[in-house]
């Protein structure tokens, strides 16, 4: 982790002065609520629609490209998952997007530990790993999220590792290329993500949304490809207590016996397809 001794020693003694009594207590608890936006990719279809055209399928897609989500959390643990949501035109849920979406993420930063519960295709898998390894690089700038004074930190992570859980036609037409490489003995490229978050000391835990954490202070806001999700709300120790616990139904496989189910099944399908042509 990149910073200087300078920053760590005020971002510290800043915490511990406004935060001892609140964040250090045996019962400390939070509930943090983010609101995530998501950048329309049309690609090539884009440059072919109109403006109205591209208008009607933005709001076709309003319940994927913006979502809320809730994280709670105490000093080890969080647990952040997704509001559901119905779709604004149909009043129906994306179930489709649903097998390529992020199910609820259990985090422990203690035992570096993560669980998170997916369901694909009917079938509930239970996702055990280890927490995403990120490689934090502290800035100096700063802006205020709320009532809360937060600092800049960035990062780089292989696109692989940060959607893990998803899906892309094109990534699977880059994994057969690569794979034809792999027999050439030519070194694969890494696509790689860039990662922007501000957090705050004034809650110096190390839990944040989706995958993101390790920092002095709790996340408030990332930007990760062209996604942004923001804190919208916090409460510390809620009058009703939250429960933080692990999800425990499904198969239980590691991210990349995960990715592997997906990349199969869906090869399936392509071929299937291919057959009936």
């Amino acid at each position: 982790m990149k910073t200087n001794y300078f920053n760590i020693f005020f971002l510290l003694f800043f915490a511990l002065l406004f935060n001892n009594d609140v964040i250090f207590a045996q019962d400390f608890q939070g509930k943090a609520t983010y609101i995530s936006k998501s950048k329309m990719e049309l690609g090539r279809w884009g440059a072919r629609m109109s403006e109205a055209q591209k208008k009607q399928i933005a709001a076709r897609l309003k319940n994927r490209l913006e979502k809320e989500f809730v994280l709670v959390f105490n000093k080890q643990e969080s647990v952040f998952n997704e509001e559901e949501q119905l779709d604004a035109i149909s009043g129906a849920t994306d179930s489709w997007g649903k097998n390529f979406a992020a199910g609820e993420n259990y985090k422990n930063v203690k035992t570096n530990a993560q669980i998170q519960q997916q369901e694909f295709y009917g079938k509930k898998f239970l996702v055990k790993d280890k927490l995403q390894k990120i490689d934090w690089t502290l800035g100096k700038e700063s802006k205020q999220i709320g009532n809360y004074l937060c600092f800049k930190a960035t990062s780089f992570i292989p696109t692989d590792d940060l959607l893990w859980y998803s899906f892309s036609w094109s990534r699977m037409k880059s994994t057969d290329n690569q794979d034809a490489e792999d027999e050439e003995n030519n070194e694969p490229e890494v696509d790689v993500t860039q990662i922007e978050a501000w957090y705050t000391p004034q809650i110096p835990i190390g839990h944040g949304p989706s995958e993101y954490w390790g920092l002095p202070g709790l996340i408030l806001e990332v930007s990760a490809g062209g996604t942004t999700m923001l804190c919208s709300k916090i409460v510390i120790n809620p009058v009703e207590a939250v429960e933080i616990e692990a999800p425990k139904k499904g198969t239980t496989v590691t991210k990349i016996e995960y990715q592997d189910i997906i990349q199969n099944k869906m090869a399936e399908f392509r071929n299937n397809r291919m057959r009936r042509r």
